[in-house]
């Protein structure tokens, strides 16, 4: 099973889960849940950023005006109701 596959079912039985099965989850996780991550010492997270910085400098990346990204955002919600 790859690991995008195994996130939604996870995702899936967590939403659906009884409460006492969720709280057990979580103790088995917990102390990864609380470790902080350094976004800016991992290498991919960091080189993604100056990948899409670059593209929107030399003005190939697809940009959305504020007005556009509301609008989107509205038919999303449309569309779930």
């Amino acid at each position: 099973m790859k690991n995008e596959e195994l996130k939604q079912r996870l995702h899936h039985y967590i939403e659906t889960a009884k409460e006492k099965k969720i709280k057990a989850i979580y103790m088995m996780v917990e102390e990864d849940i609380d470790e902080q991550y350094d976004f800016w010492k991992d290498e991919n997270f960091t080189a993604e950023l100056q990948r899409r910085e670059n593209e929107y400098l030399k003005g190939t990346a697809k940009t959305y005006t504020l007005e556009e990204s509301v609008n989107r955002a509205k038919q999303a919600v449309k569309k779930v109701k």
